[in-house]
């Protein structure tokens, strides 16, 4: 804990000592009223079970410890400012009906159990634990400050000592109250918030940041197709016209000419760019096409061998299509190489994605070459990525996208 690093001085004028010994108590507690239910909750199952109806008192038994863990994550906050987030996911319970499926759907998370097992450790070792250190830690210094009161009666000269004494093991027992409080409080957090769950939260928010991304580039995509790329066509079509009324060889025929080659390559960039910030052809006909269009469109011959059982995710098929259009760049641009070859299937709601070619190898992802971006967008989606390119060939990018 941070208290711990700070000065002696410091640390015992704080509030931490207090806030860790009001940790171990309410902790105290919990422990002995969650024994306490679950004791009457096991007996009473146990003499109802005749009639079947005592058969709910297990399920009960692990709805509780759902409350039970619900405050302890509520009462991390005395010793670790972090907050400790609810991992359950939201079910409504509004109607009776709802009421049924919200007990259904959480005696079927995997975190319900787990709290559950928690609830049994902490109200049958853990809560003793706490008494345990308290007990060891207080029992010293009320001993002499105890002793002082009756020794005050007998011997007045030996109760000062033995005041001062006890106040300070008292203050010297805060240290191990505090240590304990922050390993328990660590232990809790690990249990009750475990590392899988704020990865996956992490990964999800990663997702949610992809997806707002690509709606995005549709739009700026949607915008340049409607707006910039229109125009640029208009401007095109009235500059060839201006050319048939101009005299062939004139100043004003050339300089028109130019501004129309000009217009043309501006139209060819603007369509480049559009393809790049979202390709149009793989929102209307899907990855197969797709793929046939940059493989139409890439330097060198590329064989194409897309077997799929129809449309897949959005996501899936974006981040595919961009592996393949890295992928064909990186050939055309590093590799030396000439034929390449994509290869797609579906293996157990897989998308396996292969882009080989025959160049000279040795594609190293920290150069530069792209690669590295395409593990990222690739990961959002929580697909795999990998690379074979040994020096002199040939090479192979895999990936791996769940389509589920």
């Amino acid at each position: 804990m941070q208290a711990l690093a700070r000065k002696p001085t410091w640390f015992l004028r704080s509030a931490w000592p207090w806030r860790s010994l009001g940790y171990l108590v309410s902790g105290v507690l919990l422990g002995a009223v969650t024994g306490t239910a679950y004791l009457f909750l096991a007996i009473g199952g146990a003499a109802l079970a005749i009639v079947l109806v005592g058969l709910l008192a297990f399920p009960a038994m692990v709805l509780l410890s759902m409350y039970v863990a619900r405050f302890e994550r509520w009462r991390l906050r005395l010793v670790d400012p972090d907050p400790a987030p609810d991992p359950h996911r939201p079910v409504p319970t509004g109607t009776w009906r709802e009421r049924r499926q919200w007990i259904v759907a959480r005696l079927r998370e995997p975190v319900t159990w787990r709290e559950f097992g928690y609830a049994m450790v902490s109200c049958l070792a853990l809560w003793w634990v706490d008494l345990t250190i308290i007990g060891v830690a207080l029992y010293m210094p009320g001993l002499l400050i105890g002793s002082s009161v009756v020794a005050a009666e007998e011997e007045p000269l030996l109760s000062v000592p033995l005041v001062v004494l006890g106040l300070v093991m008292l203050l010297i027992a805060a240290y191990p109250l505090t240590a304990w409080a922050g390993a328990r409080a660590a232990m809790t957090r690990a249990i009750l918030v475990p590392l899988d769950e704020r990865l996956g939260e992490a990964v999800r928010s990663r997702a949610r940041l992809v997806d707002a991304f690509e709606v995005e580039r549709r739009r700026i995509e949607r915008d340049l197709h409607d707006g910039a790329q229109q125009r640029l066509v208009a401007l095109s079509l009235k500059l060839g016209l201006a050319r048939l009324d101009l005299a062939p060889g004139s100043p004003a025929a050339t300089q028109v000419a130019e501004a129309h080659e000009l217009a043309k390559e501006a139209l060819d960039e603007l369509r480049e760019l559009i393809r790049g910030v979202h390709p149009q052809v793989l929102t209307d006909r899907g990855l197969p096409a797709a793929v046939d269009d940059l493989a139409g469109r890439a330097p060198v011959p590329v064989h194409t061998d897309l077997v799929l059982p129809g449309r897949l995710p959005g996501p899936v098929e974006l981040a595919a299509y961009f592996v393949v259009a890295e992928a064909l760049t990186n050939v055309a641009r590093h590799s030396g190489a000439t034929r390449a070859a994509v290869r797609a299937r579906m293996r157990e709601a897989r998308l396996v994605l292969e882009v080989s070619d025959d160049g000279r190898g040795g594609a190293d992802p920290g150069a530069g070459s792209g690669l590295a971006g395409l593990a990222d967008r690739v990961a959002a989606v929580d697909g795999a990525l990998t690379l074979t390119s040994p020096a002199g060939g040939p090479t192979l990018i895999r990936a791996e996208l769940p389509c589920g």
